[in-house]
Formats: C-alpha cells, sequence, structure tokens
C-alpha cells in the first residue's frame, strides 16, 4: 500500500497551510505547532497521543490539535489512514474568532476528536477547492468552515499555572535552548544556567511544554528549517544552520514531524531550487 503526501499554500486563506495524505507505516514523532492542526478523515484510522491521552479518529470524524499541544501520529489499523489537513496560524483563527464576537481572544478545541457531519462536509469541499486552486470557492468555503467550527467546538483557552519558580527557570531554559540550536548544553548544564536542579527543571519543563528538552529541541529545529526553507535556504545549508549533523538528518525528522521531505515543503512554499540533489 503505498503513501502519498501533498503538502501546499492555501491559495487564498493568509498564514494557511494544506496537507492531503495516506499514511500506512509512517509515524509522527512527538511534536507541537506554532498554530492549529484541523482536519477530516478520509478513509481508515487515525491514532494519535495527544497530552498523554490516546484518541482514535475514523472516517468522517474531524480532528482538532491545539497550538504548542504536544501530539503524534500513526496508522490505527494496519490499512492506514487518509486525510485531508489545514493549518492555520494563531492569528487566522483569532482574527475570524474576534468576526464572530466569540466570547473568547484565543480559540481552543476541548475535544480533539469530533463527529460533526456538516463542518466535516465543508472543511472537504474547501480542501478540494483549494487542491484545484480555486481562490474564491476555498476562501469562501474554509471560512465558512472555521466560523462553524469555532460557534459549535471551540472554547476559552485554559490557563496551566506553573509555580513563579519553576515558570521563571522555563523561561530562561526555553531562551537558552533558541540560542543553542547548534550546540545545546546537557541538561546538567541547562539547569545550572538557570539555578535549578536537573530533575526539577525537567519537571517543570515537561509540565509547561509537554516535551523534555531534547525533544522540545528538536521540534525546535525543525520550526526554524521550516522558515529557512521559506527563505529559499538549500536544504544542506539548512541542516547546518539549525544543528542538524547532515541533510539526511534534517529530512528524517522533518518529515516525522511535518508529514512531507524538505523539498516538497519548499516546493509548497514556491522557493525550491530545481538542482538541489534529488529525493530530498
Amino acid at each position: 500500500m503505498k503513501e502519498l503526501a501533498h503538502f501546499w499554500r492555501h491559495p487564498a486563506v493568509p498564514e494557511t497551510d494544506l496537507l492531503k495524505a495516506r499514511y500506512v507505516t509512517h509515524r509522527f514523532s512527538r511534536h507541537v505547532h506554532d498554530g492549529y492542526a484541523i482536519g477530516v478523515i478520509v478513509r481508515g484510522v487515525e491514532e494519535f497521543d495527544y497530552r498523554g491521552t490516546t484518541h482514535r479518529a475514523g472516517a468522517g470524524e474531524l480532528v482538532l490539535v491545539n497550538p504548542e499541544s504536544v501530539h503524534t501520529g500513526q496508522a490505527g489499523t494496519p490499512e492506514g489512514w487518509s486525510y485531508r489537513m489545514l493549518y492555520p496560524s494563531i492569528e487566522a483563527l483569532t482574527t475570524i474568532a474576534a468576526e464572530l464576537r466569540a466570547p473568547y481572544a484565543t480559540p481552543h478545541f476541548p475535544r480533539q476528536v469530533v463527529r460533526d457531519e456538516a463542518v466535516a462536509a465543508l472543511l472537504a469541499r474547501a480542501h478540494q477547492a483549494a487542491e484545484r486552486g480555486d481562490a474564491l470557492a476555498a476562501s469562501t468555503l474554509s471560512r465558512t468552515m472555521f466560523a462553524r467550527l469555532l460557534t459549535r467546538h471551540a472554547a476559552p483557552r485554559p490557563v496551566r499555572p506553573l509555580s513563579p519558580a519553576g515558570g521563571r527557570a522555563v523561561r530562561e531554559a526555553l531562551e537558552l535552548l533558541h540560542e543553542s540550536l547548534v550546540d545545546p548544553p546537557a541538561l546538567e548544564e541547562l539547569a545550572a544556567a538557570v539555578g535549578a536542579r536537573p530533575f526539577g527543571l525537567l519537571r517543570a519543563f515537561k509540565e509547561a511544554t509537554g516535551l523534555p528538552p531534547h525533544a522540545y529541541l528538536t521540534s525546535l529545529r525543525v520550526r526554524t528549517a521550516r522558515r529557512l526553507l521559506e527563505d529559499g535556504v538549500r536544504p544542506a545549508q539548512v541542516a547546518a544552520e539549525v544543528g542538524f549533523t547532515d541533510q539526511a538528518h534534517l529530512t528524517r525528522h522533518f518529515r516525522r514531524i511535518v508529514g512531507v521531505p524538505p523539498a516538497a515543503y519548499q516546493r509548497a512554499a514556491g522557493t525550491y531550487k530545481t538542482d538541489e540533489t534529488p529525493g530530498t
């Protein structure tokens, strides 16, 4: 059973990416998105861990993943799954929420698997219009779908407070990791730099981000790689700039998180260089 994945930019809705894929053996590693991941299962079953809870989504069901929420993704049956996904930025959905005069600033989806046939049908039609490049239909259907999704299934974002000391240590540790993509400190060095003990920092870091520091760093590297690829930087150079050992290392982690290899992502961004090495 062949796996297929097509990633592209929405032709009319700003800050929104799209993915149409069929996966069988592919497994998404634990990761987070800057924005939302919203999609419909077309065939099969997807199984995913979301903040420590396992979910299963079957054909016709919606998958709703909030920003900065740790999750995975893999086949829930031997036949795999097919889906259509949209990845709107936080700004894209908060703008729609503001137009709807929603009782929250930033939308949050309390349920990650939802059966709503009307919204699922709208999402599929919007996605298909975007795939055809029909900007008017794609923008109209996408915005209508987002509005109905927010009205029916969104809620205020919950607050997850940390202790003042733990919050400070995590904030400082995050700053250090952002500054040290290529040569990151060991856990002991990171803890010493922020005035915390290693196990204490590890617990607070996982509570705040959902990931241990090393996994967060991988996700951060891929996130930075996406921006560089969008700027037209060649994958081999991107790998070096974000701290991966080589282009193959970048490709492996990039596909586990984004779902497509760097070259496919760069083609979607319109910045792919045709003289790149094939298959990267």
